[in-house]
């Protein structure tokens, strides 16, 4: 797993080297765009939009704009001691709180958390004092030249570090348009609400909760591959690796490997909901 942040963590005048991972990947399928006659990729190059020249990453600087169309440019050895100096310093568990106070609206990212050499024993005892305790301590830490507050705790065996918003990162929900204030509501109408609130109610099971769309988009993909007939030799032993590569992608979508027939765009779409539909527990396992 790759290490994104090395550094150490707090608390009192208990010190544990640790890493940071990522705890969440991105499965979005990624498209590309094309020109739509000689089907090539479209490039988006860098140009100046004042004399409209093309500029290198050389050419580059980093500026903030205090008011409309003045700057303060930044220099990158600024930037660097900034970043350093906030990056070095230990993250330092300021409190612990009740993990049911922090509103998921600030949450961010979600980042495992392992110990670095000779910080096995005293990673175990954060844990365990965490554990016990019911508590989650929040912290600060600067990763890739931002500062983030963060919530540690354990999930599993192991702990987590999640990054949040603060406050100020918050939009204000009195700003949302058009929010009903109280309305008068029957007291029948709400007895039905809770009563299919119930009926609906269930243990949270992560695994029978599948990205349809995603599985379904792939099964699109590996399609029109097939239906693809002009193409060379050379190009064909591309496709057979693309092909390799996408029913690897749909099997890893979904829970339980399943055997996609070659069939039309409807029927394989209904094929593989009705599956997910009929038995999320079966393909869970």
């Amino acid at each position: 797993m790759h290490t994104i942040w090395k550094g150490t963590i707090s608390f009192g005048l208990v010190s544990i080297p640790i890493k940071l991972h990522a705890a969440t990947e991105n499965k979005d399928v990624k498209l590309r765009t094309l020109h739509k006659d000689c089907h090539a990729p479209i490039k988006y190059e860098k140009t100046c939009s004042e004399c409209g020249q093309e500029v290198s990453t050389e050419d580059i600087v980093k500026a903030y704009e205090y008011t409309e169309g003045k700057y303060v440019v930044l220099d990158d050895e600024d930037l660097e001691k900034l970043k350093k100096e906030q990056e070095e310093k230990a993250v330092e568990i300021i409190d612990f709180v009740n993990l049911g106070e922090i509103d998921p609206i600030y949450f961010d990212r979600s980042y495992f958390v392992s110990p670095n050499e000779g910080g096995s024993k005293a990673y175990s005892l954060l844990r365990k004092a965490l554990e016990e305790t019911g508590k989650i301590g929040l912290a600060k830490i600067t990763i890739r030249s931002k500062e983030n507050l963060a919530a540690v705790r354990v999930y599993g065996n192991t702990l987590v570090m999640e990054t949040l918003h603060f406050p100020d990162e918050v939009r204000d929900y009195n700003s949302v348009p058009n929010v009903p204030d109280e309305s008068n509501i029957e007291a029948k109408e709400l007895d039905t609400a809770k009563t299919l609130i119930d009926h609906l109610t269930a243990e949270f099971e992560p695994t029978k909760y599948n990205d349809d769309y995603r599985v379904e988009l792939l099964e699109l993909i590996r399609e029109k591959v097939e239906e693809d007939k002009g193409v060379t030799k050379q190009e064909q032993t591309n496709v057979i690796d693309l092909m390799e590569a996408l029913e690897k992608s749909i099997e890893k979508a979904q829970p339980k490997k399943t055997t996609l027939k070659k069939t039309t765009k409807t029927k394989t779409t209904k094929k593989v909901t009705s599956k997910a539909a009929k038995n999320p527990e079966k393909q869970a396992r």
